[in-house]
């Protein structure tokens, strides 16, 4: 399908603001946890629930967003989505209390869910092929921009404005996104679609809602003691009964066939493996600097931005890197690394040089980021095509789960630690097992690669 003048530029840009706003709004809201917190009366820990239910909400409806791109078309759904996120953002701003919270941020994941994955398919389907890489780049900036932006923009609304701006600012975007994309986006679908699994995404979803909210509450006394349980074995029972009914029906939702590729699924499981240290961070950073060492949200999100900045550093250097040594090699080693940097968080104080906390922060962010294009690109390098969009949203799945899951055992240590030392509030001193627990499950995926071929990345 040939673009229409200008549309090359402009579907691209359309697209990238959107994914643009869902990564800011991401980053934005670990920054204002702790002022959250005082502002609807409750622990700074449960607000934790609210970044969870979030990143729960996209692995749910993420596996739907491809059948329904293709059942109403991706203009429809794309102008649903950022409809949706908008909505989610104005709910968020509005809330007065935690359920209400943690409510209008699912709303908000539903529409993230479909922003990321139909932007993508919209650009595939409209772009020609000789102009689609330098379209698809445009996706890698709110990636790279957004985690940079959010801590220093969160702790300045935070710090001299109200923390609902932070999801206010979503509004005049998201309103601007639908007008420009009901004009420029092409309405591209498929001209057949499979039923959808119906079935399959209650089970799914009744399975990944249970499991995660009921690892999250564990060890924290938010709930009644017959609830997490509960929710454990509910999701337990809901996730044997889907992989039953996934290897007979005809089209399940979400298909185990991708991970019968070495290379895909060792990359699933490291990979998780690896989120799940990495994905409690951007939760147990601020609330240390701020609610540990009595940081303002400003100052805080001024130091924790260094570790994008280390990010971006890498994305101009892993391809030679993978290049030279390897997956394998880096894998690894750059694996461990990365690991202990992210234990060693814990050994900062309220004494700690500013300088010193940025630099150990740009370092751990430049290996971080080489770990995680190492991964993204051995998971699809021997996927074959007819396998490419189960993996895609099988891997999307997993991520979202896996950082979840870290964000539930950093707040979970920290509450375990501050129980044990008979406080109420969140000192300095509490950080630190948290930091270890999370640094020792990302090196717990260093052993998953050893099995790997030692290949480097193809020029």
């Amino acid at each position: 399908m040939a673009a229409a003048p200008g549309r090359s530029r402009i579907v691209p840009l359309i697209v990238a603001c959107a994914l643009f706003m869902e990564n800011l709004d991401s980053t934005v809201i670990a920054t204002a946890l702790p002022t959250m917190a005082r502002s609807l009366g409750t622990d700074p820990l449960h607000l934790s629930t609210a970044i969870t239910a979030y990143l729960l909400s996209l692995a749910v409806f993420i596996p739907l967003s491809g059948w329904m791109a293709d059942r109403f078309g991706a203009r429809a759904v794309f102008r649903s989505a950022i409809l949706v996120f908008t909505l989610g953002s104005a709910l968020c701003g509005l809330a007065q209390s935690l359920p209400e919270l943690v409510g209008a941020r699912i709303v908000q994941g539903m529409g993230g869910a479909m922003m990321t994955p139909v932007g993508r398919l919209v650009l595939l389907r409209s772009i020609p092929k000789a102009e689609l890489v330098g379209a698809m780049a445009w996706l890698t900036v709110p990636a790279l921009v957004g985690p940079v932006l959010g801590p220093p923009l969160g702790g300045f609304i935070v710090t001299y404005a109200s923390w609902r701006w932070i999801f206010y600012i979503n509004l005049p975007i998201g309103l601007l996104g639908f007008f420009l994309a009901s004009r420029y986006i092409p309405d591209v679908r498929e001209p057949a679609t499979p039923p959808l699994d119906l079935v399959g995404f209650i089970m799914l979803g009744a399975a990944l809602s249970g499991l995660m909210f009921g690892f999250e509450s564990l060890g924290r006394g938010g709930l009644p003691a017959w609830t997490v349980p509960a929710l454990l074995g509910g999701g337990a029972l809901a996730l044997a009964a889907y992989v039953f009914h996934a290897r007979r029906a005809a089209h399940p939702i979400l298909q185990w066939a991708p991970m019968r590729v070495r290379t895909f699924s060792t990359s699933v499981l490291g990979g998780s493996l690896f989120r799940i240290g990495i994905g409690a961070q951007p939760f147990l950073l601020p609330l240390m600097l701020q609610a540990g060492f009595g940081l303002s949200a400003l100052s805080s999100g001024l130091i924790t931005f260094a570790g994008a900045l280390g990010a971006i550093g890498m994305k101009l250097a892993a391809s030679r890197v993978l290049r030279r040594f390897g997956f394998k090699p880096v894998l690894l080693l750059n694996g461990a690394i990365s690991a202990c940097f992210l234990a060693s968080f814990g050994l900062f104080g309220p004494t700690t040089p500013a300088a010193l906390m940025l630099s150990v922060l740009l370092a751990s962010g430049f290996f971080r980021s080489l770990q995680f294009t190492a991964l993204n690109t051995l998971a699809f390098a021997d996927m074959p095509k007819e396998l490419m969009s189960r993996a895609t949203s099988f891997s999307a799945v997993a991520q979202q789960m896996s950082l979840t899951m870290g964000v539930g055992v950093g707040a979970m240590v920290l509450h375990l630690a501050r129980v044990n030392a008979g406080r109420e509030e969140l000192a300095a001193t509490d950080f630190w097992p948290a930091f270890l627990a999370v640094g020792v499950v990302s090196l717990l995926s260093v052993p998953t690669f050893l099995s790997l071929p030692v290949t480097r990345a193809r020029r």
